[in-house]
């Protein structure tokens, strides 16, 4: 008889071997495939790092027409690769094609902004092209398919899916602010001097834009003495409330400075934490930050999609509730909810034009 140690290890290294029946595939689509984002983000996905290394996938790859040469590569590319749990690839420029049947939708395609263009300029644009896209979610996808906005505005893009796609649940709309907590965790790792994953609890609140909030005062971190709060650890508040927030805020005009290009690999990555955790669940006592449709809580409006600490357990999230807010904290949601109130008055003018 194998011992019960043995067993789980090998649980813990290759689940597949244990399960009586392996795993169905499961269909994920990726708009804007044919970019930077979708390049990083599709082997990620079809290696695991997203649903689970016993989890087969078939991935739908969305991109405009005129990306279909480079599209065409990423496929070639995925078949190079000899991907195990990759049970196959659709290439498209087709929106229902793209769709059908898809059981999780990471949107990554969006109308990017461009040199002199304002925020309401960029609303137009996607506006469009969410509206599109939740008739085709509506009408193709699978029951119950989880979806996660990523390109910008995403607070607003989402909210344009989901009044769009009135039979799909809010709840399964999310928009992307997990890059904004992973770059939390790293600035207070590095402060610390200690590893990102003895880092939890960081929170980001509100928009995808220079004016979230970068929330450092519920963290805690593992140190050789234990579990303590980041508060105490730093013991500098000048730095919590102004370096850490404006460097978090700024991270990604950072990125585009350095490297002349937007973040790719780290957006990848958030992406398919964020997936993860949704699907598989948050580790007991860790809270991760996903932009979704607000009930109030913390008295952020109703009707915004809004970055919230959450806990996922079997597929659904919860928004962390009780938190201390002092007067700081609170003056800073504000300014973040405002933003997205008006996003989406913008977002209402042009849906009905």
């Amino acid at each position: 008889m194998i011992p019960n140690s043995l067993l789980q290890r090998l649980a813990s290294w290759c689940p597949w071997l244990l399960r009586e029946e392996p795993k169905q595939p499961v269909k994920v689509l990726v708009t804007g495939a044919a970019g930077q984002i979708g390049y990083a983000i599709v082997p990620m996905i079809a290696r695991g790092l997203m649903l689970g290394p016993d989890q087969p996938v078939v991935l739908h790859m969305l991109d405009i027409p005129r990306r279909a040469d480079a599209l065409n590569g990423v496929r070639m590319e995925l078949v190079d690769a000899a991907l195990p749990l990759l049970r196959g690839v659709v290439t498209t420029s087709d929106e229902a094609e793209a769709f059908q049947g898809v059981n999780f939708a990471v949107l990554i395609g969006g109308w990017p902004r461009k040199e002199g263009m304002e925020r309401k300029d960029l609303i137009a644009k996607n506006v469009a092209i969410y509206k599109s896209q939740a008739s085709a979610l509506q009408q193709h996808a699978a029951p119950n398919c989880k979806v996660l906005v990523v390109a910008n505005p995403a607070n607003t893009n989402a909210l344009v899916l989901k009044e769009f796609a009135p039979a799909v649940p809010a709840k399964n709309i999310s928009c992307l602010t997990r890059l904004d907590h992973n770059r939390a965790l790293g600035q207070i790792a590095e402060k610390l001097g200690v590893h990102v994953g003895d880092v939890r609890n960081a929170v980001v609140w509100g928009n995808h834009s220079s004016t979230q909030f970068p929330d450092a005062s519920h963290a805690t971190a593992r140190t050789e003495h234990g579990e303590r709060p980041v508060a105490e650890l730093v013991a500098d508040d000048k730095w919590l409330r102004e370096e850490f927030v404006g460097v978090v805020q700024q991270r990604g005009a950072a990125v585009i400075q350095a490297r002349k290009q937007s973040s790719s690999l780290s957006a990848a990555s958030a992406a398919c934490d964020h997936m993860r955790d949704w699907v598989l669940g948050t580790p007991k006592g860790t809270w991760v930050s996903m932009g979704v449709y607000s009930d109030g809580s913390y008295g952020v409006p109703d009707g915004i999609f809004y970055s919230f600490p959450v806990t996922c357990e079997k597929g659904e999230w919860s928004i962390v509730q009780g938190l201390q807010i002092d007067d700081f904290a609170r003056s800073k949601m504000e300014l973040s909810a405002n933003e997205l109130d008006e996003e989406r008055s913008m977002a209402y003018e042009f849906v009905s034009t």
